[in-house]
């Protein structure tokens, strides 16, 4: 991506009540007054002002009436200068708006332009131009607060904090090959082991934070599986809040696999609705069948629905120890509880929860259950900070190069400390950008949609 072109895009989804196109880059105001027609043209003067005018279509005629606003740099997102038309909304009106705008000279923008150069241009680091793609995915309220954290610079101060001190370390250490022979004040070498230390263990926790990270940003996916007729959809349908599977006393209603998004206990998840596990009884069963095996193959966690009612409760858990045995994070449910009161039910070896999704109990049971088989504790605060796979790729880099840094220091080898130091300042300068590849910055903003 180049900084020198004026970009433009709509940059709200369509359909609202407004759309927005932003016009970002040197010729952003010029192009604006090319485009808009106001009692006044665009300029310093009426700067940040939202001024009333029509967009003015390239055979001259009159086009949609739109607010425009005139943000000069450096106090714009990008940094640069931006100029905003607000139209109304939909398709055709945004459609024609941005049509005009692009034959007014304006090129294109390409995902996460806009974004990309408010990192070029200082506005913000790398970690809070990440967090904008995470805020704007976020499919959950602990994922969009994750995302609003790093976006207010808590990673990022973070990973300053022991860069910082890696750089003082490091700024002795190559002191004491350029001035050898002087008698300087030196720091004490087992204050900075002790130092390598316990930047060593706060890296690692960041590190512990990566598996969060993983989760909040990409989600679990949940398979409810099981025999037919165990009450797979009617759970799908209390989960999600709504009607969403068809549910019926006949076994196979559900002949295929349906998938819907959906936030349990903070945590994004995709529910995964299966066929009923059995002998087929035609090919589109069949087909459906398959389906449901595959997907428990794939799930990250299995709601493995048995009937708590049923006549041999054996033949329910062996079925599911053929078909999901294998499986981490298996929990077993036992539905249907309220045809069942008193029963003694048969010990498992995974986790069961007794619930009954016609009278919508048990769910907190269930749901206690799946967030212990996600966090692997009860989580009951929103992270403050949770690192991604870039982040913690560059963290285990920088952790890796600290005992032969303390290793070197114990036996004053300054120059091959100088080395290991070198490699943990770089990886964590990579975190925050200040070091970064250009191709790195290519794959990562690629990721955003256009127009942010």
């Amino acid at each position: 991506m180049n900084t020198e072109d004026t970009i433009g895009a709509i940059c709200t989804g369509i359909g609202g009540a407004i759309s927005i196109i932003r016009i970002a880059g040197p010729d952003a105001r010029a192009a604006g007054n090319r485009v808009w027609r106001g009692r006044s043209e665009l300029s310093r003067n009426n700067a940040r002002q939202m001024l009333l005018g029509r967009i003015i279509l390239p055979d001259g005629g009159d086009g949609d009436s739109v607010l425009a606003v005139y943000m000069p740099a450096p106090n714009s997102y990008t940094g640069g200068e931006v100029v905003e038309l607000h139209c109304h909304g939909g398709m055709l009106a945004a459609r024609q708006t941005l049509d005009a705008v692009l034959k007014a000279g304006v090129r294109p923008a390409e995902p996460g332009e806009f974004t990309f150069r408010a990192f070029v241009n200082g506005k913000m680091d790398l970690t809070r131009a990440e967090a904008v793609c995470d805020l704007i995915t976020a499919h959950s309220a602990m994922a969009l607060h994750l995302a609003e954290r790093q976006i207010q610079g808590r990673l990022a101060a973070e990973i300053m904090e022991p860069r910082v001190k890696l750089l003082d370390i490091l700024a002795e250490a190559e002191s004491r090959l350029d001035f050898s022979e002087e008698n300087l004040d030196w720091t004490e070498t087992a204050v900075f082991i002790e130092d390598l230390e316990k930047i060593g263990a706060r890296l690692a926790e960041l590190l512990k934070s990566g598996r969060e990270g993983m989760v909040l940003r990409h989600g679990i996916r949940v398979v409810l599986a099981g025999r037919p007729n165990t009450g797979k959809s009617s759970l799908l349908n209390l989960l999600l809040g709504f009607d969403r599977a068809i549910v019926t006393q006949l076994p196979g209603t559900t002949r295929d696999t349906l998938e819907e998004t959906a936030d349990l206990r903070g945590i994004p998840v995709t529910l995964i609705d299966t066929a009923g596990i059995r002998e087929a009884t035609g090919l589109i069963e069949g087909i459906g069948i398959d389906r449901s095996r595959r997907s428990i193959k794939q799930a990250q966690v299995v709601f493995w629905l048995l009937d708590a009612s049923a006549a041999d409760p054996e033949a329910e858990i062996n079925e599911m120890n053929i078909h999901a045995g294998a499986k981490q994070n298996l929990i077993a449910v036992w539905n249907k509880s309220d045809l069942a009161a008193g029963r003694v039910l048969p010990e498992l070896k995974c986790p069961a929860a007794r619930i009954s999704a016609l009278k919508s109990r048990g769910i907190d049971e269930l749901l206690n259950l799946f967030e212990k088989s996600v966090w692997e504790f009860p989580h009951t605060e929103e992270p403050e900070i949770a690192v991604n796979a870039r982040h913690a790729g560059l963290l285990e880099e920088a952790i890796a190069a600290l005992p032969g840094a303390a290793l070197n220091l114990r036996s004053n080898d300054w120059e091959l400390a100088a080395v290991h130091l070198r490699a943990a300042v770089s990886a964590l300068a990579s975190i925050t950008g200040e070091e970064t590849d250009p191709d790195i910055l290519d794959q990562i903003f690629s990721r955003f949609c256009i127009g942010k």
